[in-house]
């Protein structure tokens, strides 16, 4: 996904001359071939992230679409301010790409988690906010990016993703997709996004082995949410389930939990946020270790969904 997501920006800038790639802090390498053949818009900055910022949305205003890239806590909390009063103040079309969205840099700890950059950045006026699923998607985003005219937000996965979207369910920026159709009555309803969509198809599958329907709604733009769609499903649920690699708070699960409640009110059906806990790392390892430690890969998101769903049933 990240090296997909990196090369189609010298993609989409072969044919858009108003495409910009400003790096913060990265490889001397990284699009070299872009960087021969249109230095004029091959940018590496320092460690700079507030600047950096500052120049895309400079060049914005002169009709450029820069893409800046660099690891996603430092492209949303070090420079929040820039953000929002640089970028969204003023509805500029630049591309924020965050590396290692979640807890890809599991290894590096606290510092490096992105564990709140839905929330933060949900929370800006103009600010579209995305996590796709794995690489193929990535490229359906990227196209997309050209005709999208405000401040975007991409995060992204470590790579190598288990490849779960298809060309044939479509891309639009703002619009959900219906991973997996429930046929009877009353199904549980799983809603995801980013690389946790494929981790809840495989959790579907292990609910249907023990009896009970799941559908999987993938969310790859948290903000603007597809309203019509989620409340469509979630009227038909038994319950819902969010999954996200990010904090219970303020992110997908509380995206979808205000919508419900507004729109669905007393009868909105039992939810969950699964999610990682409100505290800050405390163990190092892998990015499946902390996904374990937090019960999100399949089978624990399957027991969690059984186990509120029995509940529900003896109620």
């Amino acid at each position: 996904m990240r090296r997909t997501c990196i090369d189609m920006i010298h993609t989409l800038a072969k044919k858009d001359p108003r495409v910009v790639f400003i790096g913060s802090d990265l490889s001397p390498g990284l699009l070299g071939d872009m960087k021969a053949e249109m230095p004029e818009r091959h940018y590496m900055e320092g460690v700079t992230e507030a600047n950096v910022i500052g120049m895309a949305a400079g060049m914005a205003m002169d009709g450029f679409m820069p893409f800046v890239n660099t690891i996603a806590t430092f492209i949303t909390r070090r420079c929040y301010e820039q953000v929002a009063l640089d970028l969204c103040l003023h509805d500029l079309p630049v591309r924020l790409i965050g590396n290692g969205g979640g807890v890809v840099y599991a290894p590096l700890g606290p510092t490096h988690l992105a564990v709140e950059d839905l929330a933060i950045l949900r929370a800006l006026p103009n600010m579209t906010v995305t996590a796709v699923a794995d690489a193929d998607e990535m490229v359906r985003l990227m196209e997309a990016t050209l005709d999208w005219p405000h401040p975007l937000y991409i995060r992204l996965g470590k790579g190598g993703d288990p490849i779960v979207s298809s060309a044939e369910n479509g891309f639009e920026i703002g619009k959900a997709i219906v991973m997996r159709q429930a046929t009877g009555h009353n199904p549980v309803l799983l809603i995801s996004c980013g690389v946790m969509t494929a981790r809840a198809l495989e959790a579907a599958k292990l609910l249907t082995d023990k009896g009970i329907e799941a559908e999987v709604i993938h969310v790859h733009t948290i903000k603007p949410l597809d309203d019509a769609l989620i409340v469509e499903h979630a009227g038909r649920a038994q319950s819902v389930f969010t999954v996200e690699e990010h904090s219970v708070i303020g992110g997908l699960g509380s995206a979808v939990a205000d919508l419900l409640a507004e729109r669905l009110g007393p009868g909105m059906p039992v939810f969950k946020k699964l999610g990682l806990d409100d505290c800050f790392a405390k163990n190092y390892g892998g990015q499946d270790d902390l996904l374990e430690l937090n019960g999100l890969q399949p089978s624990q998101i399957a027991a969690a969904v059984e186990q509120r769903t029995l509940t529900v049933r003896v109620a």
